[in-house]
């Protein structure tokens, strides 16, 4: 299965340039998710990419930043800032990160697109056959 993830540019283009190996997580998936297709948030606003799941880790966030730290490609602060309050994160391990040759308008594919605050599944036999997506 595949997921729509809303992701912010600067972190788009480290997942991307392959400095950045983990994508944090507050909450996850209750299916089984493979893939997952990168929303770029505004200002950018385009489906850019998508990326194999290869693990998905679940620890405090003390603990999972001592596994991920030295490719995060986010800083201590922002990591800490993030997981403020809570008892377990999770980490999205990247694996074979690839970039469209051409950015998706999501608009041109979902007649109400919303970017998700977390994430969105996708029903890839119908959205595949309706909107070519091409992944």
């Amino acid at each position: 299965m595949k997921v729509l993830l809303s992701i912010k540019p600067e972190y788009v283009r480290k997942i991307f340039a392959g400095t950045k190996k983990y994508e944090y997580r507050k909450s996850i998936f209750t299916k089984h998710v493979d893939k997952v297709v990168v929303y770029a948030t505004k200002p950018m606003g385009m489906i850019v990419g998508e990326f194999s799941v290869e693990e998905v880790l679940v620890e405090e966030p003390e603990i999972l930043w001592k596994e991920t730290h030295e490719v995060s490609g986010i800083s201590k602060d922002f990591f800490d800032q993030y997981f403020e309050g809570r008892q377990k994160g999770y980490a999205l391990k990247v694996s074979s990160p690839q970039l469209y040759d051409e950015p998706i308008d999501p608009f041109k594919l979902f007649t109400s697109f919303i970017p998700p605050q977390s994430f969105k599944y996708i029903d890839t036999e119908t959205e595949e056959k309706n909107f070519n997506f091409g992944f």
